[in-house]
């Protein structure tokens, strides 16, 4: 039997192409509401981010998610995108 194939998503700050599930998922909808989709399913655009803090700092730190997005990002979903970082290497 054949094995599934695993997707692959591009880190918008490394530019590394990564399995999806090592990768946190930030939506804009067309309401212009940005967040964290954890289903890696919800409509709208996306931007992908590696499971690292450094990686979330820097993005912080140079707006990526704003140029991907379009829109402003405030600086609590930063503080939240941290969070479920520090959850996911508690949990490995």
């Amino acid at each position: 039997m054949a094995k599934k194939k695993e997707p692959l998503r591009k880190c918008v700050v490394t530019q590394e192409m990564l399995p999806k599930k090592q990768l946190i998922r930030i939506v804009r909808n067309k309401d212009g509401e940005v967040f964290i989709d954890d289903t890696g399913k919800k409509n709208g655009r996306g931007a992908y981010l590696s499971k690292d803090k450094e990686v979330i700092e820097k993005a912080k730190k140079t707006n990526i998610l704003q140029r991907h997005l379009n829109t402003t990002i405030e600086s609590t979903l930063y503080d939240e995108l941290l969070e479920e970082v520090s959850k996911s290497w508690e949990n490995t």
